[in-house]
């Protein structure tokens, strides 16, 4: 009969346990570097002001949708991600469009609200912050905060809509801007 065929022992356990301790160590170390430099930028981001909330009485709603937000850059800039203020976050979100402006709840992370005469602009994307989607599957709402124009990214959990909420804000955004020119 043929031999049997069987793979070499180990030998060295204590090589083998001593690369895998030194692998974890530099996970860690690499994990930690990487949330130090989350917390870092949002120390330079410190002089974002803090985000309005929703108003007692914001109206009836114009617009709602579910989905995710996929978190706000400075305008422009789709990899410039902003982490102050719980900005940098990816959640579940509902989005309500009211006359007083556009209401963000995001469970598990900060509510804000962007008032009406914050928005600038509305339309389709593919990217923001490092996501990227198919071509018009992200919703980008650019807004002013303090002095400081911001987009964040939505994705609805129904795509249809985003032609409707960019068709929305930008009739309500040119609708403030006739206004206040006033």
């Amino acid at each position: 009969m043929a031999a049997e065929q069987k793979s070499a022992e180990v030998t060295d356990w204590a090589a083998r346990a001593g690369w895998l301790v030194g692998l974890a160590l530099f996970v860690a170390l690499v994990y930690w570097l990487m949330r130090e430099g989350w917390k870092w930028r949002g120390t330079l981001q410190g002089d974002l002001p803090e985000l309005p909330t929703a108003p007692e009485d914001a109206g009836p709603a114009r617009l709602s949708m579910s989905g995710r937000y996929h978190g706000s850059t400075t305008a422009g800039q789709w990899l410039d991600r902003i982490v102050a203020h719980g900005l940098g976050t990816r959640s579940l979100v509902e989005l309500t469009l009211t006359d007083a402006g556009l209401d963000v709840v995001r469970p598990g992370a900060t509510d804000f609200f962007i008032p009406a005469e914050a928005l600038r602009d509305a339309l389709l994307g593919k990217g923001i912050a490092g996501k990227v989607l198919s071509e018009g599957g992200l919703l980008v709402v650019t807004w002013a905060h303090g002095d400081k124009l911001i987009d964040s990214g939505f994705r609805s959990d129904r795509a249809a809509e985003h032609n409707e909420w960019v068709e929305t804000l930008t009739n309500m955004i040119n609708k403030t801007e006739t206004e206040g020119a006033r």
